[in-house]
């Protein structure tokens, strides 16, 4: 996130242009396609500062660093998700989660059901334990 704070008219003028889904005063959300199209040309050769000047940005808005800041993001998440990467949220209410790498077997599902039982049982049993030492150590308060 820049440091920078937008005004209304800074925001207006960046929601202007294509690549940016929406601006607030604090940031500016941009276009999947925007993002694949600047890690792609990153990597042909293209300066981030050169990337957003092409693509109509005032870098003296965003500031000089954003596109550096942003290009080295998008280029984590790129490498590390593919083009899906940009197009799926990850964060917040709206994920699902981590991604499950492979479906389960019914017997793997019943050796984790059993495990999840078995753990239950023994805390079960930990916490009748507990509760009837705490009994007996408030018998002998009594007495």
């Amino acid at each position: 996130m820049s440091k920078n704070i937008y005004n209304e008219f800074q925001m207006k003028e960046l929601e202007k242009n294509p690549n940016v889904l929406r601006a607030s005063e604090r940031s500016i959300s941009y276009s999947s396609e925007f993002k694949t199209k600047a890690v792609t040309e990153y990597k042909s050769g293209k300066t981030p500062s050169q990337i957003f000047i092409e693509q109509g940005f005032d870098l003296e808005m965003i500031g000089k660093e954003q596109p550096k800041r942003c290009l080295k993001r998008w280029r984590e998440t790129f490498e590390r998700f593919g083009e899906e990467g940009f197009l799926t949220e990850r964060r917040g209410k709206g994920s699902t989660g981590r991604p499950s790498s492979k479906q389960l077997s019914i017997e793997e599902k019943l050796r984790k059901a059993e495990a999840r039982i078995k753990f239950l049982e023994a805390e079960n049993d930990f916490l009748k334990k507990l509760e009837e030492l705490e009994r007996q150590a408030l018998k002998k308060k009594r007495f």
